[in-house]
């Protein structure tokens, strides 16, 4: 089990679920703008936040950022110690920086005893373009060792001035190089590891290359907290991360289970598991709903699933729990939702879900 390391109200570490990261890409000095994406993130999932802080203008903005945000913010530091000391004196939850790109070990330690003092976490990350070129020639190029290395050389930094408040991310923009660093990461240090392919690409593709990587590691019970990086737009990271979780169960929520249609179907079940999907979304309850063309394989997953619908000729079969209810011949999706209602009433006494 790792070290518990706490992040504003956001536990990471231990036996703490699994939280969602992503970071904005507005200007960070335009507090206007980057509040906004920080409340939409949060929005879509997020647990924790990072901005970027590359000059003073971005420092001054962080105390009036961290008043703004619903979630704990981390400030993103490069080179530049007197930035980080000035995030953390505005009020920010967590430092993500290289201790080796901040030259000389005075100035680290002023960042280490005014993190230490403000009781804020330090994010060690190293990526595969972030490697020293020592032992870039030691390895021949980037390689797991070579990357549990370089973060050993940048915890040692931390640990000489009695600093341990330490999250830990060794990411790679290969997936299997990614994960077997973290494999290798997680038997080398005691420190929560943050998991992510680093850029990944645009989604689609990115999206792909995360989950695998990600969700790999998460089920070997490797990873604290998660970030899927994507080009573009940081709203869908938090999707898809939340997605990654959910399909693993470690998020409750709504998991759609649909068929691939063929030339059996007669209905819409593309349209119907869309409209479900979209509607539910925001839901925080686990449940299973599966949404099936015939009779092949639909009366079988409905024995599986919470709800499940299975389509015939111009009507479909409706089952809760396992059972029978009813058979429909129109506003198949309304009485799903009808259902995932009840249910949610039976299982916490509430009346309004919001469907």
């Amino acid at each position: 089990m790792k070290k518990e390391v706490l992040v504003g109200k956001v536990l990471i570490g231990g036996e703490a679920p699994i939280s969602i990261q992503s970071m904005t890409n507005t200007d960070t000095a335009n507090v206007e703008a980057t509040s906004k994406q920080i409340t939409e993130l949060a929005m879509a999932g997020c647990d924790l936040v990072r901005i970027s802080v590359y000059n003073q203008d971005c420092a001054k903005s962080v105390k009036q950022l961290v008043e703004k945000s619903s979630v704990p913010l981390v400030a993103d530091i490069h080179f530049d110690e007197r930035l980080a000391i000035a995030s953390i004196e505005n009020g920010i939850a967590k430092l993500r920086l290289n201790p080796g790109n901040i030259q000389g070990e005075e100035k680290v330690a002023k960042v280490a005893d005014c993190a230490k003092c403000h009781h804020v976490p330090i994010r060690i990350g190293v990526n595969s373009g972030s490697v020293p070129k020592s032992i870039l020639a030691r390895d021949g190029g980037v390689t797991p060792q070579g990357l549990v290395d370089s973060a050993k050389k940048h915890v040692s930094i931390l640990e000489k001035r009695g600093f341990d408040d330490i999250v830990l991310s060794i990411k790679a923009s290969d997936v299997a190089t990614m994960v077997a660093a973290n494999r290798l990461a997680d038997k080398t240090f005691p420190y929560p590891l943050h998991l992510g392919v680093t850029e990944a690409g645009l989604p689609g593709q990115g999206t792909i290359k995360s989950a695998i990587g990600i969700g790999s590691l998460l089920l070997d019970g490797i990873g604290n907290t998660i970030r899927v990086s994507l080009t573009g737009s940081p709203l869908p990271e938090a999707e898809a991360a939340l997605s990654i979780l959910r399909a693993l169960n470690l998020r409750a929520g709504v998991q759609i289970i649909s068929c691939p249609t063929c030339g059996r179907t007669q209905v819409d079940v593309s349209a119907i598991a869309k409209e479900v999907e979209e509607k539910t979304k925001h839901l925080k309850i686990s449940m299973v709903v599966a949404i099936m063309g015939c009779v092949v394989n639909g009366p079988g997953e409905a024995q599986g699933a919470d709800i499940a619908f299975c389509g015939g000729k111009d009507s479909g079969a409706l089952y809760v729990g396992g059972k029978f209810v009813k058979k429909l011949t129109e506003n198949y999706t309304g009485e799903i939702l009808v259902q995932i209602e009840q249910i949610m009433e039976e299982r916490d006494g509430k009346t309004q879900t919001n469907i």
